[in-house]
């Protein structure tokens, strides 16, 4: 669908890469996991925000499939992260109306992560609030190969004619199939780069990219984002009028 005039309202679904974490901690003197600590409380606030912005979705970048190249005690002080991040806030979630869900391969992730996600997934199922979506061990070109391999066995076992394929029918085999696709991603740290998130359903997402660390994005600068948004020409391919 086109549009030909800015926007009458702000971005339903808000994408997230929160990067600066290990740079936050670093210049205060700490290690790298002091700050990835401190990102985690971050998340609580923008969380609780997006219903005060008229934002549905969030999506936030928590691990990507590169990120295993990290030393060993980073990653082993992240995977701890997440489990007790979950098991601390699994209550509040659920409490505060929010539907949790999680992207990404689980295979490579600790057999007590993966059943503290599918519980917190079945916990938060009800939920009709704020849809929250946690990206672990998650990589773009990693998920549309996933997907890939899907249709393509369902062509083999002739659940799909292969001449039926277009551009909508991939979307439904990728980890988000449940989501609109993002309005609007943001990427903190000074960092220009997308770096292999939601590469399919980000072809007409509007992208903010700024200084500020992961640890220090409050929600005044998540809401003055997302009200610039309602400011952009957004065209999708259509002559400006």
């Amino acid at each position: 669908m086109a549009a030909d005039k800015p926007n009458a309202r702000g971005p339903r679904h808000v994408a997230v890469i929160m990067d600066g974490n290990g740079r936050w901690a670093q210049a205060r003197g700490r290690p790298r996991l002091f700050g990835h600590h401190a990102g985690a409380r971050r998340v609580r606030e923008i969380v609780e925000a997006c219903p005060d912005f008229g934002v549905e979705y969030l999506t936030i970048f928590g691990f990507s499939t590169e990120n295993w190249k990290r030393t060993q005690i980073e990653v082993a002080g992240l995977m701890s992260l997440f489990r007790r991040y979950i098991q601390k806030e699994a209550r509040a979630l659920k409490a505060e109306n929010v539907r949790v869900r999680f992207i990404g391969d689980r295979v490579k992730l600790d057999a007590k992560l993966r059943g503290l996600m599918d519980e917190l997934e079945e916990m938060t199922e009800g939920c009709t609030g704020t849809n929250l979506t946690i990206a672990l061990n998650y990589g773009g070109r990693d998920e549309v190969a996933r997907a890939t391999k899907r249709l393509a066995c369902d062509v083999a076992n002739g659940k799909l004619d292969p001449e039926s394929i277009d551009e909508e029918t991939l979307p439904r085999y990728l980890d988000t199939c449940v989501l609109p696709d993002p309005d609007l991603v943001i990427r903190t740290s000074g960092e220009a780069r997308i770096s292999n998130f939601l590469l399919w359903q980000s072809a007409y997402a509007e992208y903010e990219f700024i200084d500020t660390l992961w640890p220090d994005f409050t929600r005044d600068i998540f809401g003055e984002l997302v009200g610039n948004y309602g400011g952009r020409d957004r065209r999708y391919g259509g002559a400006k009028t």
